[in-house]
């Protein structure tokens, strides 16, 4: 039983189909609890959760400072279907997102004795309150979170309340104590930081993200003819929603600073982004279209992911799939995806080395068969072969 926020979208989302169907491919079977959305037709799931828990899930979050804490009912609807389903494995996700009671469902996992595997693709189950706290050097959460400094302005945004130190401490006295559970990271990075925490009495596998290759892959159908940009440099930036962390700010310096041989594509803009963009920059709205995604990839001479926090971004391997080098800020697991034949790594938050980095890409040989050369190590496929791997390893040494 896979576990999730939401089922079929989004990165983590469409991991965990993608999972059950890798399982369904083996032979086996599986099933996506999700709380949030709808589900994809082609995948068993079951949806626990309702719109108006998520409201109220919300204000407990806003009013109280308490998220992970509400949501019994959805949560024990949940734990029902997990003793009717019996499954082998409890595969989790995201916990977070307003629509679990975090200490119900493993006050349950600590008596069913199930093998459980845990992915972790942000921070938030080791701190008091933030998914990532890199943006601002916060390592209060190796000891105890207290006074949080980003309590009302980063998710989940408690707006009325700092309750960070108790969330800490039920968080903690939760999520410890599992018999038979192992922690996942996509990153290194990200797993050096598990081992630090509380959650240090688990065993950890780093298991990256994959991709689609037969969706990103280098192809040209004349858009950048259809631009009108065939004699432009292009720099281009995806995100799921632009703000301070995720670098927008180095764009706007970028497009005031080159001259007009650059074009900066930025795909993920709001409307009111849209609305206010720099001049220099030409925006696209969020699509969820891989193959347009790999359209805009494979034009752009260079993909720059100036990103000040980030776990392990799966953009960076779009781009290298589509035969494209990228730039990117030292920050967090963004950094393991590239090397000196694939891309540039500039110091976090350095404008001037960025510059510097894109205008030294420009002058070398192209570096497409180093890029794909990468990209070929992050085959979905094989990634999730590792996860299989790992659950026959959990159910030999559970019948052993």
């Amino acid at each position: 039983m896979q576990i999730n926020t939401v089922c079929g979208t989004g990165s983590v989302g469409r991991i965990t189909t993608d999972l059950i169907h890798a399982l369904e491919t083996e032979g086996g079977e599986g099933l996506a609890a999700f709380g949030r959305r709808k589900a994809p037709a082609d995948v068993h799931a079951y949806k626990f959760g309702t719109s108006l828990d998520m409201g109220i899930h919300v204000l407990h979050t806003f009013f109280r400072g308490e998220h992970g804490f509400a949501s019994r009912k959805q949560t024990g609807r949940l734990i029902k279907k997990i003793e009717e389903y019996d499954p082998d494995i409890i595969h989790l996700h995201n916990i977070h997102g307003f629509y679990l009671d975090t200490e119900q469902l493993f006050a349950y996992l600590k008596k069913a004795g199930r093998p459980v595997v845990w992915t972790l693709h942000d921070c938030w189950s080791f701190t008091g309150h933030c998914a990532h706290f890199d943006y601002i050097g916060c390592m209060k959460w190796k000891s105890c979170c207290e006074d949080c400094p980003q309590y009302k302005s980063v998710y989940p945004y408690a707006l009325f309340k700092d309750n960070s130190k108790e969330n800490y401490r039920r968080k903690k006295e939760a999520f410890t104590g599992v018999a038979h559970l192992t922690i996942v990271t996509p990153s290194r990075w990200l797993s050096r930081f598990v081992k630090e925490s509380y959650l240090k009495e688990y065993p950890v596998r780093v298991i990256p993200n994959g991709i689609s290759l037969d969706k990103f892959r280098p192809v040209d159908k004349g858009l950048k003819s259809r631009l009108g940009m065939e004699k432009k440099f292009i720099l281009l930036g995806v995100a799921g929603m632009w703000e301070e962390r995720k670098g927008y700010a180095y764009f706007e310096e970028l497009a005031d600073r080159l001259d007009d041989s650059y074009q900066i594509i930025l795909i993920g803009l709001s409307r009111q982004k849209l609305r206010r963009l720099h001049p220099g920059i030409y925006g696209v709205m969020r699509t969820n279209s891989m193959e347009e995604l790999a359209e805009y990839y494979s034009m752009a001479d260079a993909y720059v992911n100036p990103t000040l926090e980030d776990t392990f971004p799966t953009t960076n391997l779009e781009a290298l799939a589509c035969g494209t080098p990228v730039i990117t800020f030292a920050t967090g697991g963004s950094v393991e995806s590239v090397d000196d034949d694939t891309g540039k790594i500039v110091p976090r938050g350095d404008t001037e080395k960025l510059i510097e980095a894109v205008k030294e890409l420009r002058g070398e040989p192209s570096r497409r068969a180093a890029c794909l050369k990468k990209a070929a190590g992050y085959n979905k496929e094989d990634r999730f072969r590792e996860y299989l791997i790992l659950y026959r390893e959990l159910l030999e040494e559970k019948d052993a």
